[in-house]
């Protein structure tokens, strides 16, 4: 076996292991250099994704490595460059600074699409892989999901997503019509046809569509009008076989003033949440965008940087950015101090949070006793606010199954594991208990 076979096969398995971001953030550009008395030598690019690696994937990583290969005994990790046939193979992502034709820059008013979001340009994570899912399978099949429906905080990337679906469609299927609009935009429509005595024109135009893509729909509430020709636009669609999106900050049902007649069809289609960024997919977000701006972010800035932005897709690029900004300025790269120089005060500090706080807001909500949480009972009004507790500690604030574990009665870590998959598992379809857990964070 050569080592590119050896080295492909343990990729082949990894990549099952992890997820897509993680995938290609730390091991696309990472290769067998040689093997020598049982030891391999792996070629990295950096001391950066050296240190990573045996951080992160070095047990995971030999043991897949001894499985493929026998004689293996041991791995050292050296400091290579990339390996040229690799790069045979990487697609390069045109960057905005080379000359574009202008029609790829406009944005149609009959659909308002931005060309700039495609799928492309999207990093796929743990926080919008089924979102990414259900786009790939609704343009594959349309309709598939009917209606599809996107919620989460603001700056997650679901005008993004929304846009790339219209995009895609626009362009592999010549004869679909498609059409974006804020709900905002929307209600502009429609008063503006009222005024001017054009409401059957406003209805014409709007049924027209193939694909009908509306954002930010958390903005009509109250608007009763507006929501009464949505009401009749959505079922004329719906019957006509056409596929329609939204987006919102919430889920459905907790969108305030929406008439119920209009949740219940949302309801009908596929609802999916658009979850908080983890630091392998911000990592990989000023990856791409770097390239875009074809611009080199070093590694240790580019974990920095993700590190300390807490917040939105917006607030990465906004920090991306300045960087870039300095860089050009300075006409060299900007080392890691220069860039936490740089950044220190475009950043929110973080709240420090302790496990008895995290405790404290759980039992509080649930009016139950804080010991209880810690104490081995298994009564029915303490096994939730536990297992919500589990969660909430492992997976907004990171912390090893086995230290949630220990700080939490000494309990097993397969027993935290358990609880943080039954949780995870019951939000895909308890709207209660996302409102709940909402409620939880504003706590803490």
């Amino acid at each position: 076996m050569d080592s590119k076979t050896l080295w492909d096969s343990v990729l082949v398995k990894i990549e099952i292991d992890v997820t897509k971001a993680t995938f290609s953030t730390w091991f696309k550009d990472i290769y067998i250099s040689k093997i020598d008395s049982g030891t391999v030598y792996l070629a990295v690019p950096n001391t950066f994704v050296k240190d990573w690696l045996i951080k992160r994937f070095h047990k995971q990583i030999l043991e897949n490595l001894r499985t493929a290969l026998e004689s293996v005994r041991s791995i050292e990790y050296v400091i290579a460059p990339i390996n040229k046939k690799k790069e045979e193979f990487v697609t390069e992502i045109p960057s905005p600074n080379k000359e574009l034709p202008l029609n790829s820059l406009y944005i149609n008013p009959d659909d308002n699409l931005n060309p700039r979001y495609t799928f492309e340009t999207f990093v796929v994570g743990p926080f919008n892989e089924l979102a990414y899912a259900a786009s790939q399978a609704i343009i594959k099949k349309p309709v598939a999901y009917n209606p599809l429906f996107f919620y989460g905080n603001t700056g997650l990337g679901k005008t993004h997503l929304m846009q790339a679906v219209g995009n895609h469609i626009k362009n592999h299927h010549k004869e679909k019509r498609i059409h974006y609009v804020t709900s905002e935009r929307f209600t502009i429509d429609y008063i503006n046809s009222v005024q001017s005595n054009k409401v059957n024109n406003f209805k014409e135009k709007y049924r027209k569509y193939d694909v009908f893509i509306m954002d930010d729909i958390q903005f009509l509430s109250n608007k009763e009008k507006t929501q009464e020709e949505l009401f009749h636009l959505f079922n004329y669609m719906y019957d006509s076989n056409k596929q329609i999106i939204f987006s919102s900050d919430v889920h459905p049902n907790y969108l305030q003033n929406l008439e119920d007649r209009l949740k219940s069809r949302f309801l009908a289609g596929m609802i999916i949440d658009i979850s908080p960024l983890d630091t392998e997919s911000k990592i990989a977000i000023l990856q791409t965008k770097s390239q875009l701006n074809n611009f080199n972010l070093l590694p240790e800035a580019a974990y920095y940087i993700a590190s300390i932005v807490h917040g939105s897709i917006r607030e990465l690029e906004g920090t991306l950015n300045a960087v870039i900004c300095q860089s050009q300025l300075k006409g060299r790269d900007l080392s890691l101090n220069e860039v936490k120089q740089l950044t220190k005060d475009s950043t929110k500090p973080q709240k420090t949070i302790s496990v008895k706080d995290v405790v404290k807001a759980v039992s509080s909500f649930y009016n139950i006793e804080e010991d209880s949480i810690y104490n081995k009972t298994r009564r029915q009004e303490v096994v939730k606010p536990r297992q919500l507790t589990m969660y909430l500690l492992r997976e907004d604030y990171n912390i090893s199954f086995p230290s949630i574990g220990q700080k939490l009665g000494n309990r097993d870590h397969t027993t935290v594991m358990h609880s943080c998959d039954k949780i995870k598992n019951e939000l895909k379809t308890n709207p209660e208990l996302i409102n709940e857990l909402n409620q939880i964070r504003a706590l803490i």
